[in-house]
């Protein structure tokens, strides 16, 4: 018969070993372990192992946060796995029928009312309403792309750093104190033979920011209400979503009642859905401009190594938890940065706007409470939630609308002059777009269009005047 202090000791060095695959989550896998029917103190004998499956179910965790297919900057597969985690760490119960039907039912009637504000058809795509997991699902590829760029650069400076800190002869084996003897597994038992050094650093920081994008997309899942709140096209194809649980919590204890909240969010989030439809360069302009920016960031070299100095290399959620310290991006931006950040803060500001305004005069004349809730969610959007923190954290970038206010003055002020057919045709061309200085003047935007349109209208007749003299 097993001594209890034998048992607590073995339970003691598991626990210990479980820290080191799994850093503070440590607790959370013993708990699961016992969950499945699994002995924790009889993993930890002195002998062989008694249960030769959990010894694979390990390695085959370890194996997993250092590889990723194609080599690819971000570990794809552990981002999807912690963003899940994350997703249902508060709680995500499955959506009951009615919570569903109320969500699709608020996309279609936004949908109509709609109709009466804006030139723009509807989307076209299905309404869905999704759990918190089934958004991370969704959104999870568009996120691992928009941080590409950044996530390369900071596997190449990783592997530089991390690199320069290891002694010549290491082996980048994993040490299991007291299990299967102590013995250190090298990169042949964890399927990574034939790699070098800085491939194996490159893997690390795949999966330190895999665990980073996981943790954000994961975190944004609690927060956001539908597939728009970012201001970001995140899905590939047409389509309008709420997320029932979000909005639910976000309407308790507001004045209006749930269903007016639940309409009014429908409203916004199928305006974003109809603009990123109908009008296919934005997509492409927006994303270009977030890919522009992240490649032109250099990595503060200093500060990342001080920041990993006392990281162990084998620990990707080590790794994940100083590069979410901050502070690694270079602190003076290019001027190219900079013209492509004013570029992207205008360009966010302009989507942010057309959407207010377009989403107010839409609900307006059926929502008791449309001018309090459109108050309230501009001072959310303008203060900077989750995505704002979730991009300062991943790609040194914030996606802050910080002139919407003047955008949706600019799409009224054109509203008043035009319709809605001469508020949504600025959408026509990227040419068109608003820049900074209209959003400076909305009153004199129209005017310096026109004076534009007639400069542009006397170059291409002299043009055509001297060709054809020709």
């Amino acid at each position: 018969m097993t001594h209890p202090d034998d048992a607590d000791d073995r339970e003691r060095r598991l626990l210990e070993l479980l820290g080191q695959l799994f850093g503070d989550r440590a607790d959370e896998v013993l708990a699961q372990m016992r969950a499945q029917g699994l002995d924790p103190s009889a993993l930890m004998g002195d002998g062989p192992l008694p249960d030769s499956a959990a010894m694979r179910q390990v390695l085959a965790q370890v194996q997993r946060l250092l590889s990723t297919p194609g080599d690819g900057p971000v570990n794809t597969s552990v981002a999807h796995d912690l963003a899940r985690q994350v997703a249902i760490a508060e709680g995500d119960p499955s959506l009951t029928a009615g919570q569903a039907k109320a969500a699709t039912d608020a996309l279609r009637v936004a949908e109509l009312w709609l109709d009466a504000a804006t030139t723009l058809p509807p989307s076209g795509g299905q309404a869905h309403a999704w759990s918190r997991s089934e958004w991370v699902e969704a959104t999870l590829p568009a996120w691992s792309r928009l941080v590409a760029p950044v996530a390369a650069s900071m596997a190449d400076a990783l592997a530089t750093v991390l690199g320069d800190q290891l002694p010549e002869d290491v082996d980048l084996g994993v040490q299991l104190p007291g299990l299967a003897g102590g013995e250190e597994l090298g990169l042949e038992q964890l399927g990574l033979g034939g790699l070098e050094p800085g491939q194996v650093m490159r893997r690390l920081g795949a999966a330190a920011f895999g665990m980073q994008v996981g943790q954000a997309a994961g975190t944004l899942s609690r927060e956001v209400f539908g597939a728009t709140d970012v201001g970001l096209p995140l899905l590939p194809d047409p389509g309008t979503a709420l997320v029932p649980t979000n909005v639910a919590a976000f309407a308790e204890g507001l004045d209006a009642p749930a269903d007016e909240v639940r309409l009014f969010l429908a409203v916004r989030e199928a305006a974003h859905a109809r603009l990123f439809t109908h009008v296919p360069w934005v997509r492409a302009h927006l994303t270009g401009l977030v890919e522009q920016y992240a490649r032109g960031i250099t990595i503060d070299l200093d500060t990342l190594e001080e920041q990993v100095r006392d990281v162990d290399p084998a620990d990707p959620d080590q790794l994940r938890r100083a590069l979410s310290g901050g502070g690694v991006f270079g602190v003076q931006p290019t001027p190219e940065q900079k013209a492509t950040l004013l570029r992207l803060e205008t360009a966010l500001a302009l989507v942010e706007g057309w959407v207010d305004e377009v989403s107010a005069q839409a609900a307006l004349p059926h929502l008791p409470h449309a001018v309090p809730l459109r108050e309230m969610l501009r001072r959310r959007r303008a203060a900077g939630g989750p995505a704002e923190q979730t991009f300062a954290s991943l790609v040194g970038l914030e996606l802050r609308p910080r002139r919407s206010r003047d955008a949706a003055a600019l799409f009224a002020h054109v509203y008043t002059a035009g319709g809605a057919e001469g508020r949504d045709a600025v959408w026509d061309h990227p040419d068109l777009l608003p820049g900074p200085l209209d959003l400076d003047d909305p009153a004199g935007y129209l005017a310096r269009r026109a004076a534009q349109a007639m400069a542009d209208s006397e170059l291409d007749q002299a043009l055509a005047d001297l060709l054809g003299d020709d």
